[in-house]
Order: C-alpha cells, then sequence, then structure tokens
C-alpha cells in the first residue's frame, strides 16, 4: 500500500502538469493567431458547463451543503459563404449578444471568435 500511494501521486501530478502545459500552449496559439474578418452566419450555439463539487459538511441544524464551483464555456457555430462550418469559443461574452441567423462579419481568432457586426 505504501509503494503504490507514492506512485499514484506522481501520475496524478504528472497528468495535472501536463494538462496545464496544453492549455497554455493553446492559449498562447489562440493569441498569436492573426485576427480575420470573414462574413458568416451563426447557426448555432451552446454552453458547456463544468462543475467540481467540494465537501459536503451539515450545518448547526443539522442540513447537508455541498460547496463547489462551476465554469461555463460558451460556444458559437459559424457557417460561412461556401457553406462550411466551425465552432469558435466566445472568449468576449458575444453569446448573449448573438441569435441563431445572424449574418455579419465575424472577428475569429484561431480558435476564438472576438466580434460579430450584424449586416
Amino acid at each position: 500500500m505504501f509503494t503504490i500511494v507514492p506512485i499514484f501521486i506522481v501520475i496524478v501530478f504528472v497528468v495535472m502538469i501536463g494538462l496545464m502545459i496544453f492549455s497554455g500552449a493553446r492559449y498562447v496559439k489562440n493569441a498569436r493567431s492573426p485576427k480575420e474578418s470573414v462574413y458568416a452566419k451563426v447557426v448555432a450555439k451552446r454552453m458547456n458547463v463544468r462543475s467540481s463539487s467540494g465537501h459536503h459538511h451539515n450545518d448547526d441544524n443539522g442540513i447537508s451543503h455541498t460547496r463547489g464551483s462551476s465554469h461555463t464555456d460558451y460556444y458559437v457555430t459559424l457557417e460561412f459563404e461556401d457553406g462550411s462550418r466551425r465552432e469558435y469559443l466566445d472568449v468576449k461574452k458575444l453569446y448573449g449578444l448573438l441569435v441563431e441567423g445572424d449574418e455579419g462579419y465575424a472577428a475569429v481568432q484561431g480558435d476564438w471568435i472576438v466580434a460579430f457586426e450584424r449586416q
């Protein structure tokens, strides 16, 4: 038992470091990508909610509570004049301002949508 636990901790640590490096590399790739303005139509929107549960505890009245956190990513799918489609991560909080069917010029940068101007 005492030999397995340290190995397990090292494996978890290496996986976590790998995920952080991957996330950072993806951010840098998108941040360094040139901004492009393309005419497109909004064909879909979606949310991805990630949550992590924290610990459970009972208050003074014996009521159980759970503490945790959640994070929501917003995505917008655009269709271009040639009929192709691509999904972009909304990093500029455009999700609530866009409606499926909107047409106009989208400013995209790597995997991000950074602006949309309706026509």
